[in-house]
């Protein structure tokens, strides 16, 4: 009866899930990539907790050349040409966080946008057309994203400052 009437909610509301940690505790999809990939020293991690969110946190680090840590979550291509916004609840810690999606997980580049984090809970909306192209930190002479499919979504932190940082994840959905 619980899935049914939550099934029978998210389409009236017009919403896709995504990822319910509340609901859904497997982190298999979920993997960190700090900037050690490239010589850095920062670190992250991204952990379940039984209080029904992820939480993902660490410490930046700017030497040998690093500065980022992040997080991705790959699944199956999913099509999402009937939304336009995607919704994260979310708690911060103040500081701006970088979201990323990849129309495919095959693709070099991300489309990116920031936001800033309140300290509080909160649900964060973004318009999806609002994402630019980005490969290593530049932006790309490319259309913004096509929301039509979805491979790839993820977080990223560098504040280009040595300092700790702390989200925590309840949900992610998209939107009509």
């Amino acid at each position: 009866m619980t899935v049914f009437c939550t099934l029978l909610v998210s389409t009236l509301m017009n919403i896709f899930t995504i990822v319910d940690f509340k609901t859904d505790t497997s982190m298999d999809n979920w993997f960190v990539v700090n900037d050690g990939v490239m010589g850095g020293l920062s670190q992250g991690s991204f952990e379940f907790n039984t209080e029904g969110y992820a939480t993902f946190k660490g410490t930046i680090s700017l030497d040998n050349y690093g500065g980022f840590s992040s997080i991705r979550y790959r699944s199956k291509q999913m099509d999402i040409s009937n939304y336009s916004k995607i919704a994260i609840r979310l708690k911060g810690d103040a500081k701006k966080y970088q979201l990323r999606l990849k129309t495919s997980s095959r693709d070099y580049y991300s489309y990116v946008t920031e936001f800033k984090t309140s300290g509080s809970w909160e649900t964060i909306i973004i318009d999806l057309n609002d994402l630019y192209p980005s490969f290593r930190g530049q932006q790309l002479r490319k259309p913004n994203f096509p929301t039509k499919t979805i491979g790839e979504l993820g977080f990223l932190f560098g504040n280009k400052k040595v300092e700790s940082f702390e989200l925590n994840i309840e949900q992610i959905y998209l939107l009509r």
